[in-house]
């Protein structure tokens, strides 16, 4: 390629850049209003199951573009962000599945290691990989860790397996083995932390504990529990880490969907009604909320609750207000896409385009919105070939080596984790139309325009703006009482170009790219 082609090319890329930046008619204003504020936002993450096992044992130098994409807040000589900045990383506490190999009855691709041994004494050279990626957030600058297990030991589970293969309802570990779960998560934070260097600020110990398909297996580590038996494992929980002096948080209880929070869904009532059970005091079997190492909130996944759309609304604003009642907090701590997403043709086959990414920030957004989510995380940072993934991975060695690919949707994720930072403040936004009439919740046309605002620590006004239209959208950003605020935009879409594109700073009124996410960070 010769240098007069590149420099064509680079015009071609700033000329198309700049024909959404100048102003048209009719315009729709968006107004922040600073006095209303609603939730504080933690983090944006993802976590390394189940791919980092392998990655982590790459080469030096793709491991570090990879954990650049995850991880980085640096830009490049112009200006471009290197990553998304996520502020999050969850690290799978091993089961030890791997150890047992093919009896495991779980494939090869989703099995862990465990730093436990059959004999009691811990190897600290287990889940490499993940260590090592571990590392590679705090080199970064990511500020929160979280560790989380799908699974007890298998030295503790009744089948002897890290995956529910032919058991009920109940959790799969022997009665006599809970404090064993305990100390182990508790002398397995403590050992990272004395070997690694790396401390973990949240431990989530039971994972999908009320998914009606139980855990059946060969798939995966995991293990129904109901509330009594979840309520066992935090209390012992939060005894050993109280004991060893441990400084880390429990988050629970990582619910399969937002229904079974509220009640029951193909399940019986002891895997449901989960904030009454756990943060209602008369209900002394299962209240956790006496404990001193728990959060004083509740995390779940949003999967299956995405469509059709006024639900996804709908059931965002009960699990709001559920929380509400029991003064307690709400994070979305996993999502990826399911064979239920059927607008975007559902979660097989990977898809790097905005198709995919403009789908997940509008979840996002109703997620932050009407669920006033603390917390949002995407399931897992690196995939095959499946909607799973805020990167793509090939190999053809068995994970000996390979390569990874970005996406539109890691860069999606990334209009909102790499500018709204820990400690950031949501408001509330009024909306006016071209004619000067309000529009109510016109911040939230699920086919159109779609914005949010938040206040970071440092005082500047970040927006996040989803044109989920094929139209071009003329829109104008303004803080009540503030006036000649100047933003500087970073987009988003299908031009190659675009994964946070920084453009022209702008004062007054901008077109919304067609099918596109847009940040305006105040300068």
């Amino acid at each position: 390629m010769n240098n007069k082609y590149i420099k064509i090319r680079i015009f071609t890329a700033l000329i198309a850049s700049s024909l959404y930046s100048k102003a048209a008619t009719p315009v729709t204003h968006y107004t922040i209003q600073p006095n209303s504020p609603e939730q504080h936002i933690q983090h944006f993450g993802a976590s390394d199951a189940w791919s980092m096992q392998f990655l982590g044992l790459w080469p030096q130098k793709q491991q570090e573009q990879i954990a650049d994409w995850l991880f980085s807040l640096d830009t490049d000589a112009q200006g471009k962000p290197k990553g998304i900045g996520l502020s999050l990383w969850r690290f799978n506490l091993g089961a030890g599945s791997e150890e047992q190999g093919e009896t495991s009855q779980i494939q090869r691709g989703t099995r862990t290691q465990c730093f436990l041994k059959a004999d009691g004494t811990y190897d600290w050279n287990k889940q490499e990989g993940q260590r090592r990626f571990l590392k590679l957030a705090k080199q970064r600058g990511v500020p929160y860790l979280l560790a989380f297990c799908n699974s007890a030991p298998v030295y503790f589970t009744k089948n002897g397996l890290a995956t529910n293969t032919g058991r009920d309802g109940t959790i799969n570990l022997k009665d006599n083995c809970y404090d064993d779960f305990a100390r182990f998560m508790a002398t397995s934070l403590k050992g990272i932390e004395e070997h690694d260097g790396i401390h973990i600020d949240y431990i989530s110990p039971v994972n999908e504990p009320d998914g009606h398909w139980n855990w059946l297996g060969p798939k995966q580590e995991g293990s129904p529990a109901t509330n009594r038996e979840i309520a066992h494992v935090v209390r012992e929980l939060n005894k050993e880490l109280l004991k060893r002096k441990v400084n880390t948080k429990i988050l629970m209880n990582e619910s399969s969907d937002y229904r079974c929070l509220l009640g029951t869904h193909h399940t019986d009532w002891q895997r449901g009604y989960e904030i009454k059970a756990f943060f209602t005091k008369d209900s002394t079997q299962t209240y956790i909320g006496n404990q001193k190492t728990v959060l004083p909130l509740i995390g779940a996944h949003s999967y299956w609750t995405n469509t059709p759309i006024p639900y996804m609304r709908e059931a965002r604003m009960q699990v709001r207000e559920a929380c509400k009642q029991k003064g307690i907090k709400f994070w979305q701590t996993e999502i990826c896409i399911m064979s239920n997403d059927e607008e975007i043709g559902g979660g097989n086959g990977y898809d790097y385009s905005m198709k995919t990414a403009l789908y997940v920030a509008r979840i996002i957004h109703h997620d932050l919105v009407y669920a006033n989510a603390e917390s949002w995380s995407w399931w897992r940072a690196a995939g095959g070939d499946y909607r799973d993934g805020l990167l793509r991975i090939y190999s053809n060695d068995g994970w000996k080596s390979g390569w990874a690919v970005d996406s539109k949707l890691l860069w999606t994720m990334g209009n909102y984790s790499r500018f709204i930072r820990p400690g950031a403040q949501r408001y509330d936004i009024s909306t006016t139309s071209p004619e000067g009439k309000n529009i109510p919740e016109g911040y939230n046309d699920p086919k159109g325009v779609m914005c949010s605002a938040y206040r970071n620590t440092d005082g500047k006004w970040v927006v996040v703006a989803i044109n989920y239209s094929e139209d071009i959208k003329p829109v104008n950003f303004t803080v009540q009482g503030e006036k000649d605020i100047i933003w500087t935009p970073y987009r988003t879409s299908d031009r190659s170009a675009e994964n946070l594109l920084p453009l022209e700073p702008c004062t007054d009124d901008i077109l919304l790219a067609p099918r596109s996410v847009t940040t305006f960070v105040q300068k």
